[in-house]
């Protein structure tokens, strides 16, 4: 493997998959759904990917570059959706404070979850969701009807397999008769270990009524404990399954600002990368147990494998909405809910703007400008051609 340092031109983790195709592609070790991520990495901005020209509406110069594989894995394709989704979200965010919890689930469950990513992550969804709602209808906690905005990430800073849910509660909701917006105090509206303890309990309702319906795999390790309940129950109840409260925001701008570099983030970034070459891969990862930047070497194979393990089912929805803010309810509670609050809601910037337009929104204008003459505007397509927007 040939030495690309950041310094000289950048290394980039379709460097890295390009390095490890014999290895892992047309050898059975990947899933279908894998198996497209890793060749829509490697084809990311290249022939393979097809082209889209740009035209100069002054002197007809014509520039022509190839697209973008859209893949929600690949680094490079991230920015605009970016961008698009946190403009949109500000649409059904409410001006109120915001707490952002984050859910873990215990070690001994990383197994089972990693077989049955589907089933798994959706119990993991609704668990954690269902746990804010019970908690916060609450009257000894908060006695109201809220929502929440839902993230999966699957991933620790050192790539490693760590499934978990950043949530986005408001800090507030409709009392029951929803005539009334009940705002919490400056804390959590619930203490973290009552929050634990519930979420725990419904999840392991979920599980329980999934294994009772044959439709989970089990690690072929934890059979033994997997089909005796006592020994399930005595493992999850022995743990402490972590619930984290972060920084709290403001108001709904500070927040969807935070939110969005979450949402449409990739198990490691190109900027990460610092060096490929000799069969190893040197990136920079944060140490949370110091709050320290650091460089990990790893072989190309382990850190192939390791981002692998980050492909997500083909369809499944990795942003969920729940509770007043969940779609079903966008033209009633949340139209309550703004009424209360006695503000308007918020149209997006970006409503029916194509790619092309949201691009010269965003990098601005001079840069399309035409190189050649320096007077006219490179334009999406040739007169008369059919195309997709880069």
């Amino acid at each position: 493997m040939e030495t690309v340092n950041r310094r000289n031109g950048g290394a980039e983790l379709s460097d890295i998959l390009g390095s490890q195709k014999e290895r892992f592609l047309g050898t059975g070790r990947l899933c279908p759904d894998q198996v497209k991520a890793y060749n829509d990495i490697l084809e990311c901005r290249t022939a393979s990917m097809g082209s889209h020209t740009l035209t100069c509406d002054g002197c007809g110069h014509i520039r022509v570059s190839y697209n973008s594989c859209r893949n929600r894995h690949c680094p490079k394709c991230q920015y605009v959706k970016q961008l698009v989704w946190v403009e949109k979200l500000k649409c059904r965010m409410l001006p109120v404070r915001y707490f952002h919890v984050v859910f873990t689930i215990p070690e001994f469950l990383k197994p089972l979850f990693y077989l049955n990513q589907r089933e798994c992550y959706g119990m993991l969804f609704a668990a954690s969701a269902l746990a804010v709602k019970k908690a916060a209808s609450n009257p000894a906690f908060l006695g109201a009807d809220i929502g929440c905005l839902s993230v999966l990430h699957t991933w620790g800073q050192a790539l490693n397999y760590h499934p978990h849910i950043h949530m986005l509660i408001p800090a507030g909701g409709l009392d029951p008769d929803q005539m009334e917006w009940v705002a919490a105090n400056k804390k959590f509206f619930v203490p973290v270990k009552a929050l634990s303890k519930i979420f725990r309990g419904v999840f392991m309702e979920k599980l329980f009524q999934a294994l009772g319906a044959d439709l989970l795999r089990i690690p072929e390790k934890q059979k033994g404990m997997y089909t005796v309940p006592e020994l399930l129950k005595k493992e999850a109840y022995s743990k402490m399954w972590h619930i984290y409260i972060k920084k709290t925001f403001k108001g709904a701008n500070q927040a969807v600002g935070y939110l969005g570099r979450y949402t449409h983030r990739v198990a490691i970034s190109n900027s990460r990368i610092l060096a490929v070459g000799d069969g190893t891969v040197k990136f920079r990862w944060k140490d949370y147990r110091d709050g320290k930047s650091k460089t990990m070497e790893l072989p190309g194979a382990e850190f192939t494998r390791r981002f692998m393990q980050h492909i997500l089912p083909g369809g499944f929805y990795k942003i969920r909405y729940y509770g007043i803010m969940s779609s079903a309810n966008s033209k009633t509670k949340m139209d309550d809910c703004f009424r209360l609050l006695n503000v308007a809601r918020f149209i997006s910037f970006y409503e029916g703007l194509s790619t092309y337009e949201i691009l010269e929104e965003i990098l601005g204008r001079d840069l399309f400008m035409c190189g050649e003459c320096g007077t006219g505007r490179m334009v999406y397509g040739l007169a008369g051609e059919k195309g997709r927007d880069p």
